[in-house]
């Protein structure tokens, strides 16, 4: 009978231009100890951040395996990274939709049974000893060299106590604002030696929201783990076995170090960088505008109208001045490569299109009121009302399919302007769409916002998935 054996792993990637320069770092840990048991770095060329972080799981959960050969299904590993994303990604909470992704996923699982390894999200600055371990490998790849485990200095520079009890996960969507405040608050408490206080700002008989139940970035649906490759995951290229303790026992979990200086408030939060701001602009009037009729991607592709073409002027000298945005992105639909076309016009700057970013497929109600839509068809309109999945009538898009392919096109504008303000010239049901999953909002939340033509609004994303809205439907530039 196999001896039960509970190991930690820590694992970073990065990548020193995204895609540029990049490595991995891995360091398997005894959780009743604290002492490193293996580390393992590797320089691999030009890749992303993303890439570099899947290497790294894949190298702590090999590194693991090695060191417990006999222990089958009774090896536990706890991982713990600051890649949200492969921690979601892995933990069967968020989709993983990228094409580089979804085989390096499928290896990491491949390693060991997945009821045997559990996955925690932890600030960077509680991961230094693999942050420290990819570093001295992207170093090494920048000088022609191989990292060598002998020279490392990572576990040096990383104090060993880590064992008391680590706070207790909090799950929740990408743009979840109350899962991402909760899991700030447990990292704040859990620098500071505490528990988790009540809220950061508490209010006389205040609670916690629930988070929502949508625990997918697009349609609210979980995605279940990827299925496991059948090619057996590669070793490590470089390995130290560092020798410990029996660590038979059962252990504790381990949590991040104590802060020497506990700080109050955000100070004490992980330094994310510059968000990904899209600001997203809705296209002045066409001649249906005013008129309230259903105007989708199945219509005529109506032009801005005198009153629509004025409305881009003053939305371009808005921009003009602010002086902020870097990239223009704008729906293929006319009305909107028009309002594009003069904003970019006025910056220098080229308008990229996005198909994702089109209006609604209404269907047969292209064209008509809401009344006259009633009138004709008003079992469908029911129907659409009151579901997401309830498509116009005529084969038009549902809310929900609009949400995937929405969700797909911020994906990619994100990950392709990182750091950057970037104007997306859009429609109603894509900037509605946006705002509410920036929010963790039910569908029902598309039909409680205001949008006027040419009003602006803003999400920022950020590198640890979580989103700020910070503005909505605002129209001053019109004034």
């Amino acid at each position: 009978m196999s001896v039960a054996r509970q190991v930690v792993v820590e694992a970073d990637g990065g990548s020193r231009g995204n895609p540029g320069p990049a490595g991995y770092g891995a360091v398997v840990i005894d959780p009743a100890t604290g002492e490193p048991l293996a580390e393992a770095a590797e320089y691999i060329g030009v890749a992303t951040n993303n890439v570099a972080e899947y290497r790294g799981l894949i190298a702590g959960l090999s590194a693991a395996k090695a060191l417990f050969p006999d222990a089958g299904d009774a090896l536990r590993v706890h991982v713990r990274m600051d890649s949200k994303l492969v921690v979601e990604q892995m933990s069967g909470r968020w989709k993983i939709k990228h094409p580089d992704m979804k085989p390096l996923a499928a290896r990491a699982a491949a390693i060991l049974p997945p009821s045997s390894v559990t996955y925690e999200w932890i600030p960077r600055a509680q991961n230094k000893h693999a942050d420290r371990l990819a570093n001295e490998a992207m170093d090494a790849g920048r000088d022609g060299r191989t990292w060598e485990a002998s020279a490392s200095t990572a576990a040096l520079d990383t104090p060993s106590a880590r064992t008391a009890s680590a706070p207790p996960p909090v799950q929740g969507p990408p743009g979840d604002q109350a899962a991402g405040a909760a899991r700030a608050r447990a990292a704040l408490a859990a620098a500071r030696g505490a528990a988790a206080p009540e809220g950061l700002f508490p209010m006389p008989g205040a609670q916690e929201p629930e988070p929502p139940a949508e625990a997918a970035p697009v349609t609210g649906s979980a995605a279940p783990p990827p299925e496991p490759s059948a090619a057996p995951a590669p070793e490590p290229s470089a390995a130290r076995v560092v020798p410990a303790p029996d660590s038979s026992a059962a252990p504790v979990v381990p949590a991040p170090e104590p802060s020497a200086t506990p700080q109050t408030g955000w100070g004490s939060a992980p330094d994310l960088g510059a968000p990904a701001t899209l600001v997203l602009l809705r296209h002045g009037e066409t001649a249906l505008t005013p008129q309230k009729r259903f105007s989708g991607s199945g219509g005529t592709d109506p032009e801005l109208s005198a009153t629509g073409r004025d409305q881009a002027e003053r939305a371009a000298e808005h921009f003009a001045a602010l002086g902020t945005v870097q990239e223009i992105v704008s729906s293929p639909l006319r009305r909107c490569r028009e309002t594009a076309a003069t904003v970019a016009a006025r910056l220098g700057l080229d308008v990229h299109v996005d198909e994702g970013l089109r209006e609604t497929d209404f269907g047969a109600w292209e064209g008509l009121t809401f009344g006259e839509v009633r009138e004709r068809h008003g079992d469908d309109l029911t129907a659409w009302l009151a579901s997401p999945d309830a498509a116009p009538t005529g084969g038009g898009e549902s809310f929900a399919e609009v949400a995937e392919r929405v969700a797909a096109a911020r994906d990619r504008i994100v990950a392709r302007y990182a750091g950057r303000t970037v104007l997306l010239v859009t429609h109603v049901t894509p900037i509605k769409t946006l705002v509410r999953l920036a929010l963790g909002a039910p569908p029902e939340a598309l039909f409680r916002m205001e949008l006027s033509a040419a009003s602006i609004s803003a999400v920022a994303y950020y590198g640890d998935g979580n989103a700020s809205v910070r503005l909505l439907n605002d129209t001053s530039h019109l004034r």
